[in-house]
């Protein structure tokens, strides 16, 4: 069957790539389910599937006799990022994130690497790997190391995907302190506020773990992982590292500026609630004279003068003026 011919739902090839390397060389293409038979000490087959069926998933389990535990994962997706190690043999499952129309979006990769082959399956949304096998290609001499080389160029290549979502994320993060400290913040921006704060919070539950799988792969001694090739796992740690520091520094920023938001939205109510007294008050003084002189009593004093209402409203003015000088002075008004 001409798998490479099968399209996924997303209208793709899910057989991205199937070809055979050698001292660092592509050297020939080759079909899927044929690629077992190509195991020749020296050279390894290098496979990237998206999004197969669990009929693919089988010609390659069959080809490479992978383990069943493992083709399971890789068929089911929805894995937390993590190394297993079967025999002579590595399974590894990492979380990819691209940043579309604001919101981060998440897909898989889980990667078999044995003695002749690396095959890498890709979930969900996530950048090709074209990019990844090119510079693989023009780096001969770094592709001769083998399947280990190539296990962490995918894992450089996710890891480096990281930082635009971290550079977007606190350019916005910087534009939203900006609004705050312009006091032209709106309740729009507070919600942004607190989306943000949740993307980051599944964020960092995506980019963490691979400090882990890095750690493993520097440290310990693993299957198809060569002492030449350790500090490269090792760069790929600091570079996690990096984005987990800024993801955390991005949570603190956006923490302190909606504290920041809710006091200065405190502040503002405190202004208008002070305006609000001070103006209730100065309309509190004719509304008790009025009120007094507006009762039906015959005895009240000046009722008969004859320039009684001038008077009473002189008297208004006087202490409503009095009162609007002292707020005023007193920054209330």
């Amino acid at each position: 069957m001409n798998y490479a011919a099968q399209i996924n739902d997303f209208g793709l090839p899910m057989v991205a790539a199937s070809a055979i390397y050698k001292g660092g060389k592509r050297i020939a293409d080759v079909p899927v389910d044929q690629a077992g038979c190509q195991s020749i000490p020296g050279q390894f087959v290098w496979i990237g599937l998206h999004e197969p069926t669990e009929e693919l998933l089988a010609v390659v389990q069959e080809q490479f006799d992978l383990h069943p535990l493992a083709i399971e994962d890789a068929h089911r997706a929805h894995q937390r990022p993590k190394i297993e190690v079967y025999g002579d043999s590595i399974f590894l499952v990492l979380r990819t994130a691209q940043l579309k129309e604001k919101k981060i979006i998440y897909g898989e990769t889980h990667v078999f690497a044995g003695p002749g082959y690396v095959v890498s399956v890709r979930h969900g949304p996530s950048s090709s790997y074209q990019n990844v096998r090119a510079r693989c290609e023009r780096e001969s001499k770094m592709l001769a190391h083998g399947e280990d080389y190539v296990l962490y160029a995918i894992m450089d290549f996710v890891a480096d995907n990281f930082f635009p979502i971290v550079d977007e994320i606190a350019e916005e993060v910087a534009e939203i302190e900006q609004h705050i400290s312009d006091s032209t913040f709106t309740n729009d921006h507070i919600n942004r506020i607190y989306q943000l704060r949740r993307e980051l919070v599944t964020f960092r539950r995506s980019v963490s773990p691979m400090m882990e799988v890095c750690n493993r792969l520097e440290r310990y001694s693993l299957p198809m992982i060569d002492s030449e090739i350790k500090p490269y796992f090792r760069d790929v740690h600091d570079h996690v590292i990096l984005v987990n520091e800024h993801v955390d520094g991005l949570r603190e920023a956006l923490d302190a500026a909606f504290e920041a938001a809710m006091m200065l939205s405190s502040a503002n109510q405190n202004e208008v609630t002070k305006k609000l007294a001070a103006w209730a008050a100065m309309l509190g003084v004719p509304t008790a004279i009025a009120g007094i002189y507006g009762m039906n009593f015959d005895n009240i004093p000046e009722l008969k003068w004859q320039y009684g209402y001038f008077g009473v409203i002189a008297l208004i003015l006087g202490i409503c003026g009095y009162l609007f000088y002292r707020f005023r002075k007193s920054g209330w008004l």
